[in-house]
């Protein structure tokens, strides 16, 4: 029996799964999926819960995977929301509630788009989803659970698509085939408190935390590469804790984010942060500790077959074609491209975290449309 997306969609987002919580998203999906044939097992790990589905033959040759995420961001104010935020609410054609952008919608077209082709033509082939509740937290536990799972499983994709919301204006207009790595650095300066009468007796470092700053950002990291933009390093917040006016503190806080091109490592620029806090002590006779997180590495599925196939099944549906982007934040395609060729392809995203998320009820019908496309293109 057809499985309606916007119906999928509604009863996802009347699941409260911000992140980690589960909210009964995923037990609705397998739900639906075993209902339809679909082989499902839980890969839960770390408290965060997660999907595994296929239909078809474990280890063929031809797998198409998709990707996604029913975990959602919190609400912010609940009272600034003019429609119930896991209401599900339907309006002047629009679906309200968080994740109906990011990426319940997604989800749901392609789970409907699935189940719709295997019962019309099956194909000589599996069809694979991974379905993680970790995208939006710290994502340990999420796709790359399933991901280490799938190994042991001997379960593999040998092409995926992620449902990100990648369009920026409208529907078709960009098709992800990588994303800036990303990077994260916290600089604790810890110099010597004094009287501000009598610097000379104290050891100033927001003097020396300031001379860091400038050295990190006076000059760009690069100018862009062949198919990325250029590198940004933003500093997202400086912090002392001191409330007086004429002490000296003993220490500074720094954090500063760094979304890079592939013309960078995230191993060559945590080597580059520590050598400019180290001159800086150097220079000022202050005590700098560094502590870095890499999210994930830049990366490129080079133009192809993969986002061909891709762009022609959104072509035929929408009249347009798709440009290959590398912008954006990151996704869970970072883990996806270590197990198979991946690119990104979903809804509008400007709603995407906001106030009254929402999305056009007909761009989840066009995204079922252009989803079995993809199917009927890989498997033809």
């Amino acid at each position: 029996m057809p499985i309606d997306p916007v119906d999928l969609t509604a009863g996802l987002i009347q699941c409260p799964s911000v992140t980690p919580e589960e909210g009964g998203a995923l037990v609705l999906l397998q739900d639906t999926l075993e209902q339809a044939g679909f082989f499902c097992v839980r890969v839960d790990r770390g408290g965060v819960s997660n999907l595994f589905a296929r239909w078809g033959r474990q280890g063929h040759s031809r797998t198409l995977g998709f990707n996604g995420h029913t975990d959602v961001v919190p609400l912010g104010n609940p009272a600034d929301w003019t429609h119930a935020p896991f209401g599900a609410e339907i309006e002047d054609g629009f679906m309200y509630g968080r994740g109906t952008t990011d990426m319940k919608s997604a989800v749901a077209a392609w789970v409907a788009a699935a189940i719709d082709f295997v019962d019309q033509t099956p194909p000589d082939g599996a069809l694979i989803l991974t379905i993680t509740g970790d995208e939006e937290g710290d994502a340990t536990d999420g796709t790359v659970a399933l991901l280490d799972w799938m190994s042991t499983a001997q379960e593999r994709m040998s092409a995926c698509v992620v449902g990100e919301p990648t369009s920026p204006d409208h529907m078709g207009q960009m098709i992800k085939v990588g994303r800036r790595g990303s990077l994260t650095a916290w600089f604790t300066v810890v110099g010597k408190q004094g009287h501000s009468a009598y610097p000379h007796r104290a050891v100033n470092p927001l003097h020396a935390l300031t001379q860091l700053a400038h050295g990190l950002t006076s000059a760009p990291l690069d100018d862009g590469s062949e198919h990325f933009d250029p590198s940004s390093l933003a500093i997202v917040t400086i912090d002392t804790g001191n409330p007086a006016s004429n002490v000296i503190p003993a220490q500074a806080k720094m954090t500063v984010n760094i979304r890079y091109n592939d013309r960078h490592t995230g191993a060559d620029l945590s080597q580059w942060l520590r050598r400019q806090a180290a001159d800086t002590d150097a220079a000022n006779g202050t005590q700098t500790e560094v502590k870095i997180k890499i999210s994930g590495e830049s990366f490129l599925t080079p133009p192809g077959a993969l986002s061909s196939l891709v762009a022609d099944a959104a072509e035929a549906e929408l009249g347009v074609r798709a440009e290959l982007s590398t912008t954006g934040g990151t996704s869970d395609a970072r883990f996806v491209k270590d197990h198979c060729p991946v690119v990104e392809f979903g809804l509008v995203g400007k709603t995407m975290h906001a106030v009254d998320e929402r999305v056009e009820i007909a761009q989840i019908h066009q995204l079922k449309a252009i989803y079995t496309r993809i199917m009927k293109a890989y498997f033809a």
